[in-house]
């Protein structure tokens, strides 16, 4: 008798692990569950929120939708954010599932990656708002330039334009922890000389339209006198 308890003594404490797992096992299949369709709403909501608030206009005038397209990817900015939001989602639930499981080491790698989502979400929104901004400053300065009859407005006003885009990129790559200091110099020192330059365009650019405006009334006050 005493053989046969010792011979069941594992299937014993088999039977008693898995009665003790299935439980916590039941409880991570339901927080997935959960966790799914909780992403598949806050996507949806995602989605329609920023759609009503514009954005997709906002990214589409400033270029990014056209440049994904052009790149392959089916969707727009809009589409990435709410994406980027539901595997947020996702990863917090697995984390929370994992954690119900007992298995910290997977918990830590799902948190690391539930972490990051965030932080690339931010980057997308400093690219989409960045790329808006660089446009808007290409064109001021092109009205501007035409308007005081600068030479090369059309160069001067791409100029610009990249150098924000850089910047913005450089915004976003620190974002997500991608970029170093020797980088972020280098850009210091383009953009000290690309502003230099604009700002020695624009002086005499000025000076001409002012000259000429100085011109313009002084004739018209001779004339009045005369």
């Amino acid at each position: 008798m005493d053989q046969v308890n010792a011979a069941l003594e594992p299937v014993k404490m088999f039977f008693l692990q898995l009665g003790d797992f299935m439980p916590k096992l039941l409880l991570a299949v339901v927080i997935l569950v959960i966790g799914f369709f909780v992403a598949k709403a806050l996507k949806f909501a995602v989605i329609k929120g920023l759609r009503a608030l514009n954005l997709n206009v906002l990214t589409e005038k400033a270029g990014v939708d056209g440049m994904l397209s052009q790149g392959g990817v089916k969707t727009d900015t809009v589409g990435i954010l709410g994406v980027l939001v539901y595997w947020l989602v996702i990863f917090v639930a697995l984390v929370v599932a994992f954690n119900a499981l007992g298995l910290g080491y997977v918990t830590d790698l799902f948190g690391r990656i539930a972490l990051f989502i965030p932080r690339v979400i931010v980057a997308v929104l400093i690219l989409a708002f960045g790329t808006y901004f660089a446009k808007f400053i290409e064109s001021a300065i092109k009205t501007y330039g035409k308007n005081v009859e600068l030479e090369d407005t059309e160069l001067f006003g791409r100029l610009a334009r990249y150098t924000v885009m850089i910047f913005v990129i450089l915004i976003a790559l620190d974002q997500i922890n991608i970029g170093g200091d020797i980088i972020r110099q280098a850009f210091l020192i383009i953009l000290t000389g690309v502003v230099f330059a604009l700002a020695l365009a624009f002086g005499l650019g000025g000076q001409k339209w002012a000259s000429g405006l100085l011109s313009r009334w002084w004739k018209e006050v001779s004339t009045d006198d005369k």
